[in-house]
């Protein structure tokens, strides 16, 4: 009896859950529906999608670290050839400049050479073409002097000598002193002037401690001053608006290498 209630009781439990079930339907409560095939290949798609893209960062990023390594190479390789280029430079540099010191030492050589040729070609002939004066002039060291014989003024004597870029005659040395003293001159108007008063006679190896060479301005000598000459070996002074015979002197150009090479004598023969 107890069991056949039991089986009742059931019978009327499931009969009531389809009941429920069948009500929900039929109010619009769905139950959800089982996914379709085509949302999976969707999802199959895009797992697909995004494993292709992660191929590709892995092989883009392996790319780029090959690139940069090997820029990375070139650059270094680039920074080594730039450091062994100035390397290069800077030593080529102090070549050059050796080489600019050598050459410079050998000119200064060649023309201490010429110029003592020179000078002995000078001496067997003063009229050689290697001489480093004007051709009227005479050859003293570094020094060209001219001995004119008109007579002039002091200050016509300064203004004829300017105007061959030259002045009047100063000896402030041993050796222009003593050239002087061998050319035995006699009334030469010299680069003097005393401007207090008339002095007597000094020897000519005076002066070269004297402190009369005129050094200022020569155009402020006037016939009130009294200019100093030469007559043989001998200074005196005079006014300065006497006339007297004068020499000037002025540097000597360098003697041309070239010109003591070929040294041709005045009448066509070669020394």
């Amino acid at each position: 009896m107890s069991e056949e209630v039991t089986y009742a009781d059931l019978e009327f439990q499931d009969s009531s859950k389809r009941k429920n079930i069948h009500e929900l339907d039929t109010v619009g409560i769905k139950a959800p529906p089982a996914p379709s095939h085509g949302w999976r290949q969707r999802i199959l798609a895009l797992a697909l999608l995004c494993l292709l893209l992660l191929i590709g960062l892995g092989v883009l990023g392996s790319l780029f670290y090959t690139t940069l390594k090997i820029e990375m190479g070139n650059l270094n390789k680039l920074q080594n050839f730039n450091e062994e280029l100035q390397r290069n430079i800077s030593l080529q540099l102090i070549h050059n400049m050796n080489n600019s010191k050598r050459i410079m030492d050998l000119s200064n050589t060649l023309q201490e050479i010429a110029t003592k040729l020179c000078r002995e070609l000078y001496k067997r002939e003063s009229r050689h073409k290697c001489k480093p004066c004007p051709k009227t002039w005479m050859w003293h060291e570094d020094s060209c002097y001219i001995l004119i014989d008109n007579y002039e003024t002091w200050q016509e004597s300064v203004m004829f000598c300017s105007a061959q870029n030259a002045s009047l005659l100063t000896i402030k040395n041993k050796s222009v002193l003593e050239f002087i003293k061998s050319k035995r001159l006699r009334g030469y108007w010299l680069g003097l002037s005393d401007k207090k008063h008339l002095r007597t006679y000094q020897n000519v190896d005076e002066t070269i401690i004297s402190s009369n060479w005129l050094t200022g301005n020569r155009n402020a000598v006037n016939d009130m001053m009294y200019c100093g000459y030469i007559d043989t070996g001998y200074i005196y002074y005079a006014d300065c608006t006497s006339r007297m015979k004068f020499i000037c002197e002025k540097l000597a150009d360098p003697v041309k290498i070239e010109s003591t090479l070929m040294s041709e004598m005045p009448d066509g023969k070669y020394s």
